[in-house]
């Protein structure tokens, strides 16, 4: 082998700007550059491995890892591994040549030789000269693991030039010393370094030493066969991941090589009641170094509050945004991971229902958001997505049709399926449901007034209504009409004296004939119009309906006793009185008499004991 002689020259480049331009741009976190050159060590020292598994190299291997160095006083950080060195001449084509990739001509010369290609990380190019985004000198000093190599030492400024000499280094491997910039000292921080390694390092699959302490985990679970790993290996990953959060629900275990590879474990949280999305807890990575807590594109995004990890070489370290969202491999992911989770929903749901149901208010929100965004994920999730009744008792959407479809079905032969979104606010319209042998499902998630528009769309001949969006006798119309105990005149006075009294142009009085056990004044809230306002609210928009001014509807009981001796009282104040009281009562059942409203009522029934 030829002796390195001392050398000067340009680095081969088409714009003497590469450099600010690295700088400023490369990433857009300049913390990045000790994730890419750790992984450059890495890649390195698992290309020996392979080599030696391939039978080409012959030596001692040693104990392989990576140093990650800090030295304060002399402003340097230094990355070190005893992987598989350069030559000098291979110092001149994967660093002075930009971008060629050294980790693809290691592959491209290996192919037949290994099926393992995610064992290579990093790539020598673009990834390294992100060092000069913090260092205003970076020197590598390195030997090659072939017989015979002389240590090199290259080193470069930050402008276009190089010097390339002879080095004293006995040990295969490479040191890349970064003397750091003086608006780059955040690095010079132990502290600072060890974050960075604890976000982008800690699953690498080589040790990772930094003062004195490996600070990585090489084999993570999703690197192993779900065989071999029991139900307590995935709490403690997840409590490794998340340790302030609870014990999580359950989990699915990804994996696959075709047409795509991808590893990962997604972990199902216990979130309630609460659309929150937390997307920082799915963590994607390549090849085990970490990229980005960012995955919306890569995760559907009614998945987006599940934690875990993905892992899938097929994403490269520098991700962007829009790579994302118009990578062929990124769709085929997406709708991978919808299908894996209808899968193991479905399974959970016939392997053992009782466990499922009990689960349900945790992974309702999942199912319901998955239903509304995904028409695929509805065609399994129609078999195992659970409608609550106020008893508590749950059903899927056919078991339901088949329970309430003798009894709720209208003259028009619509199914009408009744609901409360506040099982206490509602009591009475509930009580008088249940007495007309009507089921009243829960629908008090956040987002089940986009939900119940959703089911109507996809269910065929079905209508929902709340409990209190009108008379029963409307809700669910039967055609048939009750007879009252009242003319058409008294019926016409009543409501007169009742539009009179209340003096309310919000307010829309009707006078029905209702069985006596029902209330004297109900208020009902149209349907279409509540539901439209519950949906801006969640949408957090300002909306036609948003701003309309909600009233509701006065229905007068024609058949209530309280009914006729208002129409038979012969004093005006005593009429009066009695209006506002059984008014004030229909709104105390709604939970809508507050203030002054609620003294004055008070004050009135206090007087009348």
């Amino acid at each position: 082998m030829e002796a390195l002689q001392n050398e000067r020259g340009q680095i081969s480049i088409h714009t003497e700007n590469i450099f600010p331009i690295i700088k400023k741009f490369l990433y857009s976190d300049h913390e990045i550059f000790l994730r890419e050159l750790v992984s450059n060590a890495v890649d390195a020292t698992q290309k020996l491995r392979q080599l030696a598994s391939f039978g080409e190299f012959g030596g001692e291997l040693g104990e392989l890892k990576v140093n990650v160095a800090l030295d304060e006083e002399a402003r340097t950080i230094t990355i070190s591994d005893n992987g598989i060195g350069m030559t000098a001449d291979e110092i001149k084509k994967y660093i002075n040549q930009i971008a060629f990739s050294g980790a693809s001509d290691f592959l491209e010369k290996y192919k037949d030789k290994t099926d393992d290609k995610g064992q290579i990380i990093g790539h020598f190019g673009l990834g390294f000269y992100s060092a000069f985004m913090v260092a205003e000198k970076v020197e590598i000093v390195t030997r090659s693991y072939r017989d015979g190599a002389e240590g090199a030492r290259w080193v470069c400024d930050g402008s276009t030039e190089f010097e390339l000499t002879p080095a004293e280094r006995t040990e295969r491997g490479t040191d890349v010393i970064l003397h750091i910039a003086p608006d780059s000292e955040e690095f010079l921080n132990k502290g600072r370094l060890r974050s960075i390694l604890d976000k982008y390092a800690r699953f690498l699959p080589v040790p990772i030493e930094f003062d004195g302490e490996i600070v990585n985990n090489t084999t993570p679970i999703w690197t192993k066969a779900p065989a071999d790993l029991t139900e307590e290996d995935y709490k403690t990953f997840y409590r490794e991941l998340y340790p302030m959060s609870e014990e999580p629900l359950f989990w699915i275990h990804l994996n696959v090589d075709y047409p795509f590879n991808l590893t990962g474990i997604l972990y199902f949280p216990r979130v309630k009641n609460e659309l929150r999305f937390q997307r920082e807890k799915i963590q994607l990575y390549s090849r085990q170094v970490f990229i980005t807590d960012e995955v919306k594109d890569v995760v559907p995004d009614f998945l987006m509050m599940l934690h875990g990890v993905i892992d899938s070489p097929d994403i490269p370290l520098n991700v962007s945004r829009s790579f994302l969202q118009a990578d062929a491999n990124v769709k085929k992911i997406n709708g991978y991971i919808t299908r894996k989770v209808a899968d193991k929903l479905n399974d959970l749901f016939n392997a053992d229902r009782k466990a499922f149901e009990e689960k349900f208010d945790d992974i309702g929100l999942f199912i319901k958001y998955g239903i509304l965004s995904d028409d695929k994920f509805w065609e399994k999730a129609k078999n195992f997505v659970l409608l609550k009744n106020t008893e508590g008792t749950y059903n899927t959407p056919d078991e339901y049709r088949e329970k309430i479809q003798a009894n709720q079905t209208d003259k028009n032969e619509s199914l009408i399926i009744l609901y409360t979104t506040d099982r206490k606010q509602q009591d009475a319209y509930i009580e008088s449901a249940r007495r007309r042998g009507y089921d009243v499902l829960l629908m008090d998630n956040v987002i089940d007034s986009h939900f119940i528009n959703s089911l109507e769309y996809k269910l065929e001949k079905v209508r929902f209504q709340r409990v209190d969006a009108d008379t029963l006798d409307k809700l669910i119309d039967k055609g048939l009409n009750n007879e009252s105990v009242l003319s058409e005149a008294d019926q016409t006075k009543l409501k007169e004296l009742f539009e009179q009294v209340l003096d309310n142009k919000t307010l829309t009085v009707s006078v029905e004939a209702q069985p006596t056990d029902e209330l004297p004044v109900t208020i009902t809230q149209p349907e279409f119009m509540r539901r439209m306002k519950d949906m801006s609210a969640l949408s957090g928009e300002q909306s036609f309906y948003g701003n309309f001014p909600m009233g509701h509807n006065v229905v007068v009981n024609a058949n209530h006793p309280l009914t006729s001796r208002i129409l038979a009282e012969t004093d005006a104040d005593a009429q009066k009185t009695q209006i506002k009281q059984v008014y004030d009562l229909a709104l105390l059942a709604q939970n809508m008499l507050t203030g002054a409203d609620l003294t004055a009522f008070v004050k009135r029934t206090v007087a009348q004991i």
